[in-house]
């Protein structure tokens, strides 16, 4: 195995550095709780992530496993604490009907998967199979429901189903399935992207029809029910405004928001042979993310303004071409260093949004778009993304510190770019995290903060760092880039200086 990343992350620290990045830290200043569901996950059934993925099966495989559910990304997925898991779609979700895959499974009707690639599927996974594998990950729920060629009732009884302890028609069904206790499952998707592949509806038809969802998913079970609404779709804040206005406030606990980092929808581009043009577009719409969580937040302040209702942004990621030689409907593409900068600014966003910004999933968990899992038969491999994943993971309910930053220019053909962000957050035994990225793909950054409020005698670090923008770990290669540590953190007389390598992600820990 190659030894070279340690090497490589030296190499890029002795290039010339601009001195133009300053910032001030207020680390006596706590804020609001970073919620750690902002650091969730989706899985669909959409090409190889639950079937292949998660699920190889009880019957007929090597793979080590528990219930059908691979072992190695159980444990995997443990270590990245995911908070939540959002299942079973996605446009899949609206065509989905969940008495399908409960019961035996030799008894459950097959699917067509209309959405992704018109696969067959047998349902072999379905709602107990989903809730008992969160359980194994330590990992909330997270149920989108189908609205749009589903029922009201058919909604309704899959609340009754997963969470009343009572005697009911669907509890007793459950307990005839071979579940005796209820899941009391909390957070639940009312539809998804109603706008488009949810059911091409109107702001104004979707809120109505919310409204009629909601009424009836309260009252099972003693999970207090976490209603999130279909939100827009990007810059669409005509759908926010529309559905901040016409549902009430006691009705809905969230309001989702999907982006996608994609330079063009008819041509997405290969996701390792990108060029420099490629990866500032790229970039652009990543860091749009805070322009679009900004004005959406704006619009739902005007309705809440004590913020009870989450944004909840339960798709976000990097969208390419599939990989050669793959099933278009299948949305397999490989992770490379361009998706941990990805990852990084935006969980800086995140955090700093953290006030309304209380939820969020990166699509998705395994084999489809921005992975943090890859599998291939009996071997599995973690990419970049999954590795800024875990290394941000200490900001998961720890209270947001105000980190301000300001950075030198990452410039292409001249428009710009800030080539640093950065979130800082102390944690319940009063350490502080402090998450960086440069973004630059061929500077490395000087940046100096004012410490303000803070007594640490000590700093730690690691870094997420790789020669080359189009690296990514293979499955001949699953090791060429993990965390290294960090020693390019200097903290004197109240001021810290750190030096960041290119296209890099560097977490300190401050005592």
């Amino acid at each position: 195995m190659k030894r070279f990343l340690p090497f490589a992350v030296a190499a890029v620290c002795a290039l010339p550095a601009f001195s133009q990045n300053a910032g001030v830290l207020q680390a006596d200043s706590v804020k609001q709780q970073i919620s750690k569901h902002i650091y969730g996950h989706f899985a669909e059934h959409l090409g190889r992530c639950v079937y292949d993925g998660f699920y190889v099966g009880e019957k007929n495989t090597t793979i080590p496993h528990v219930n059908g559910v691979r072992k190695d990304v159980i444990d995997a997925l443990k270590k990245l604490k995911v908070p939540n898991l959002r299942w079973p779609g996605g446009c899949f979700a609206d065509t989905y009907h969940w008495k399908d895959g409960i019961g035996p499974k030799e008894s459950r009707p097959s699917i067509v998967n209309t959405w992704w690639g018109g696969v067959t599927e047998d349902n072999s996974f379905g709602t107990h199979d989903f809730l008992n594998m969160c359980q194994l990950l330590g990992a909330e729920p997270y149920l989108a429901g189908n609205i749009g060629s589903g029922t009201v009732q058919e909604l309704i009884d899959w609340v009754q189903y997963v969470n009343f302890n009572g005697k009911s028609p669907m509890s007793d069904l459950r307990k005839q399935n071979g579940q005796d206790k209820p899941w009391n499952v909390k957070f639940w998707g009312v539809g998804n992207e109603a706008w488009g592949c949810g059911g091409n509806m109107r702001p104004e038809y979707y809120a109505d029809l919310y409204r009629k969802y909601a009424t009836f998913m309260t009252g099972w079970g003693d999970a207090q029910v976490f209603r999130i609404a279909s939100g827009a779709n990007g810059d669409d804040y005509n759908w926010t405004e529309t559905l901040m206005k016409q549902i009430p406030l006691n009705m809905v606990n969230g309001v989702a928001l999907h982006h996608y980092s994609v330079i063009n929808w008819g041509k997405k581009g290969s996701a390792t042979n990108f060029d420099d043009s490629m990866y500032f577009k790229t970039m652009q719409q990543a860091i749009f993310m805070d322009s679009l969580v900004a004005r959406h937040s704006r619009i739902m302040d005007k309705y809440d303004p004590r913020k009870r209702v989450a944004l909840v942004v339960d798709e976000w990621g990097g969208w390419y071409d599939v990989e050669p030689g793959t099933n278009p409907g299948f949305l397999y593409q490989q992770n490379t260093m361009r998706d941990a900068m990805i990852a990084g600014v935006t969980l800086n966003i995140f955090n700093n949004h953290s006030d309304r910004v209380r939820m969020a999933n990166l699509a998705q968990t395994i084999n489809v778009l921005q992975a943090v899992i890859l599998t291939e038969k009996e071997k599995m491999l973690l990419t970049p993304t999954y590795h800024v994943m875990e290394m941000y993971n200490v900001h998961q309910d720890a209270k947001l510190l105000p980190l301000k930053i300001q950075s030198a220019a990452y410039e292409w053909k001249g428009q710009k770019l800030p080539a640093v962000s950065g979130s800082a957050s102390k944690d319940s035994t009063g350490i502080t995290h402090m998450s960086l990225v440069n973004i630059h793909p061929t500077q490395a950054q000087d940046i100096t903060i004012d410490v303000q409020g803070g007594n640490y005698k000590n700093i730690t670090g690691r870094v997420l760092a790789s020669k080359s923008l189009q690296d990514y770990n293979s499955f001949d290669n699953p090791n060429k880039i993990k965390p290294a540590v960090f020693r390019d953190a200097v903290l004197r007389n109240g001021k810290l200086q750190v030096k960041l390598p290119p296209f890099s992600v560097v977490v300190l820990e401050m005592k």
